[in-house]
């Protein structure tokens, strides 16, 4: 096996966590999100409770946005804040660069996830943010994970790296 080149080593190393700020599901599709202080979930189907109906090999079974992403978007549309239920992501989480998880697999309270893509704004942000809203989440809209090991995802834990 081949040394790790230099930027290797820097994509890999990840010590900081992040902490889970918001939790929702997608009851239906068009139907407003609803806030959880906890949810299960399992491979192949997401969230429990949530409109996915995917497959075991599904890239967006669960989907991430960071809560400082929220704030530049706010800004962007000259906006003080903005509620992360409009988002429509699964997940808001603080005090780590999604993207740097890219390529791995990562722990947040007992399940496993895997980095599968970047989760782009669709035009319904359009209506959801106003004029521009599409424009403002450009670059921002989070990330799109399978489920590798099924567990519950609580407010507060801790998201991380695997090893």
């Amino acid at each position: 096996m081949s040394e790790p080149t230099p930027l290797q080593t820097l994509l890999d190393t990840l010590p900081q966590r992040g902490r889970v700020e918001w939790i929702g599901i997608r009851p239906a599709r068009g139907k407003p999100m609803q806030t959880l202080n906890s949810v299960a979930i399992t491979p192949g189907k997401g969230p429990e409770g949530d409109r996915f109906k995917g497959r075991e090999t599904s890239k967006r079974q669960v989907t991430l946005i960071q809560q400082e992403h929220l704030h530049a978007i706010a800004s962007c549309l000259q906006r003080d804040a903005i509620a992360p239920e409009v988002f429509r992501r699964n997940i808001v989480v603080s005090g780590l660069n999604l993207l740097a998880l890219k390529g791995k697999t990562f722990r947040i309270g007992d399940a496993v996830l895997q980095y599968t893509g970047l989760c782009h704004p669709c035009s319904k942000m359009e209506t959801a943010l106003g004029p521009g809203g599409y424009n403002a989440m450009r670059g921002h809209g989070g990330i799109t994970t399978r489920v590798v090991e099924a567990g519950t995802i609580a407010l507060g834990d801790d998201v991380q790296a695997c090893l």
